[in-house]
């Protein structure tokens, strides 16, 4: 098994380089988490859920994975950056 993982690790090296992205739907959460209520408590107890079911978790990893990648590979990435 630590084989496996480790094989899969280095293929992932390879096919990845680079792909230090914008992070766009995860600066896109972060900006709505940010003004999605009046009150910072109001955002801090959404900014928690978001983070319980894990949302947070898995926009950054789709942001690393699929939509950094994207932009590498195709020089384009297919989530608009928030305007701030």
């Amino acid at each position: 098994m630590k084989k496996s993982l480790a094989t899969l690790a280095l293929v992932a090296c390879a096919f990845l380089p680079g792909c230090l992205g914008p992070n766009n739907a995860f600066n896109n959460l972060h900006a709505w988490n940010q003004k999605v209520t009046d009150s910072k408590w109001g955002n801090e107890a959404v900014f928690i859920g978001l983070n319980i079911i894990p949302v947070y978790g898995l926009c950054y990893f789709g942001d690393v994975v699929i939509f950094n990648s994207i932009e590498f590979w195709g020089g384009k990435n297919p989530i608009e950056a928030s305007s701030k």
